[in-house]
Parts: C-alpha cells; structure tokens; sequence
C-alpha cells in the first residue's frame, strides 16, 4: 500500500511540476551542481518486509503447517547525506541512516484442538549504508527528477543471532536472524531548489540478496528455506 501511493504521489508531482515549470521563475542555487560535494540529512517512512522460500507442507510432530506467510509494517529512518558530483547530471550518493522497522511471520497449525495460528514478531534497528550512483534530468526552472540505483551494507543491532532458543512453550520461540545483509537499490525522487536549500522526495526499493535466517529445530524455523529482506522507503531530503 506504501508503495503503491508513494507511486502515483509522485506522478502527480512531476505532472503538476512539469506543466507549472513552462512558465519563466527566478532560477534558485543556480551553481548547486557546480561544486565537488554537498551535504544534508533524510527523514524517511519506510515499509519493512522478507521475500520468503518456505519448504513443502510440514508436519511437525503431530501438527500441520497451514500457513506461513511475511507480513509488513512501517517504520522510520533518519540519516545524512553526501554527494560527490560527477558532472551535471550524474552524482555519487552515500547515505547512511538508522532504520527501525519491525517485521511479522503468521503462522497457522491443524492440530488435534483445531486450527492455532501464531505471530512471530521480528523488530530490528538498522545501520545501512547505501552508495548510490544518481542520474539526473537537466533542470525545468526550480525543479528536476532523478533515478537511483546501487547497493549497500547493513547491519542490525537488534540481531537476535547468538539468544539461546529452547523454550519449550511455542508463544515463547522466536526467530533467528543475521545481523548482516547486502542489499541492491534502486529508485527515483524529485529535487525541489528553493531559496536556501533543496528538498527533495524520494522513493527506493531495497531488495536482500543473502538468506539472513538461521535454522533452528523447531515448528517456526524448519518450514524457513529462505529469508531474505524487502523494504520500501520514502524519503524527505534536506540539502545545502
């Protein structure tokens, strides 16, 4: 849903920007991409997921798996930005940020007693550091657009890797995971140059590329071939 709004969001902006940007406007920060670097800061929404591989239908001891499906929340991100021009239309992004974001596993058993369904809360706190090549239109007055596309490094501090995991009460077991991820990005915003500063709106998909799961002999973890991060963000940018 996150996704799906921020999209037509920003169709509406650039459509309304585009056909007001005909008319002649006093040009702001008119050597903004002149110079070597710049900085600021990003305030971001985001929608944290996983991308699952589960194995076939499981029975654990006398008990059924039905369902086992991801489901996503929203969370925030705060983090800085530098840049490194290239040329006119080409930058060298790297914004670290910290993301916190929860994530939840529904699961649902036949048993002897009937159907009993569970959720495994997954909370995490994220470093990420995220390098990004941007590519950018030439300017219409005090506005232009951008696409965005790299890679990029996190970490969680809120990994669960090395808890012991042996309660026997199944309201009590959670799920392990890595604290390390390799993600690729990739994006689009809108660059907004006013009086003092630019701001911009961006939206970027990162998507995991390892399985950050670690397996574990019980009836939420067995079902888990793979695991592997999602997240949307939506992004506020303030740069000077």
């Amino acid at each position: 849903m996150l996704k799906q709004k921020s999209i037509l969001f920003f169709l509406l902006i650039i459509l309304g920007f585009s056909v007001f940007g005909q008319e002649k406007t006093t040009l702001n920060l008119p050597k903004f991409e002149h110079r070597f670097m710049h900085f600021g800061f990003l305030i971001g929404i985001n929608s944290a997921d996983f991308r699952l591989v589960r194995y076939p239908p499981t029975v654990y001891g006398a008990d059924t798996l039905l369902v086992l499906e991801p489901q996503s929340t929203t969370g925030f991100n705060l983090g800085i930005i530098s840049e490194m021009h290239l040329g006119e239309y080409f930058g060298l992004r790297f914004t670290p940020n910290l993301a916190f974001s929860q994530r939840k596993l529904n699961y649902a058993f036949q048993t002897f007693e009937g159907e009993k369904k569970y959720t495994k809360d997954i909370e995490s706190t994220l470093i990420n550091f995220p390098l990004n090549l941007k590519i950018k239109s030439a300017r219409l007055n005090n506005f232009s657009a951008y696409i965005i596309g790299g890679a990029s490094y996190s970490y969680d501090l809120a990994s669960n890797a090395s808890a012991q995991n042996n309660s026997t009460n199944l309201n009590d077991i959670f799920i392990k995971l890595g604290p390390h991820d390799f993600m690729g990005d990739i994006g689009f915003g809108t660059d907004f140059y006013l009086e003092y500063f630019k701001f911009g709106i961006e939206f970027k998909m990162s998507y995991g590329l390892n399985n950050i799961h670690i397996r574990e002999s019980n009836a939420f973890s067995d079902p888990i071939d793979k695991l592997k991060t999602k997240m949307f963000l939506l992004s506020f940018t303030f740069e000077g």
